[in-house]
């Protein structure tokens, strides 16, 4: 049995992970997936002072609480913010870390340093879903009706950096092939021997688009 802690990316919440959560735990494995403070069903807590730490502190309070070790840690797309920010309080706890088409920030950096633009209001409303994006109308609807408005200062808020998650042992990247603006991340891992590199071909909601294929991938991190 092995122990995974999934983070979700932004504007989302555990139900972006419900199909991989639920072929992992088939298998036998010890599955947590929280939703981040002011996402999903807890989005009623938006209008507080979220920030990046905040959900930092829901991970770590996650492995904390349930005593959780030798976990796999896997973080998607803004989710790589949190991850790397778990990593750098509690790396002891930590086996693998997986980046699912997932930002890997440098010190200092922020989802609005990336993205280049600040947020002006309390929350950042969900982007529009494109019409190509799911392979049907109805999952399409679906993930718009279940995205919610993400507090803004998780985006704001600088990430402090020392490199804790390069000293866990074992380090794996998933680029989607069918979104590719994780492409510049994995590029320069490919060719580097501490890092394990795999390719999905598909758009940016892995778990969504491929939950089989992915959770075979998960298994062997």
């Amino acid at each position: 049995m092995t122990t995974y802690v999934l983070i979700h990316g932004a504007w989302a919440g555990a139900w972006g992970w419900d199909k991989v959560a639920e072929r992992l735990r088939t298998k036998g494995h010890r599955v947590h997936a929280p939703t981040l403070s002011g996402l999903g069903e807890r989005s009623h807590l938006a209008n507080l002072p979220i920030t990046l730490t905040t959900h930092i502190d829901d991970i770590v309070n996650e492995m904390v609480w349930h005593d959780l070790t030798d976990v796999v840690l896997v973080a998607h797309s803004y989710g790589g913010f949190v991850g790397t920010g778990v990593a750098e309080r509690a790396a002891e706890r930590i086996a693998s870390i997986v980046y699912l088409d997932a930002f890997i920030p440098e010190d200092g950096q922020s989802f609005a340093d990336i993205m280049g633009e600040t947020p002006d209001g309390p929350v950042v409303p969900a982007p529009e879903i494109g019409n190509n994006e799911y392979p049907t109308e109805q999952e399409r609807m679906r993930v718009a009706a279940l995205a919610t408005p993400q507090p803004s200062g998780t985006f704001t808020e600088g990430l402090k950096v020392t490199g804790a998650y390069l000293k866990i042992a074992r380090k794996t990247y998933i680029v989607a092939t069918g979104f590719n603006h994780f492409a510049p991340v994995a590029a320069p891992l490919r060719n580097d021997p501490a890092w394990t590199v795999h390719e999905m071909p598909c758009g940016h909601d892995v778990p969504l688009l491929l939950p089989d294929e992915l959770t075979a991938l998960l298994e062997k991190a």
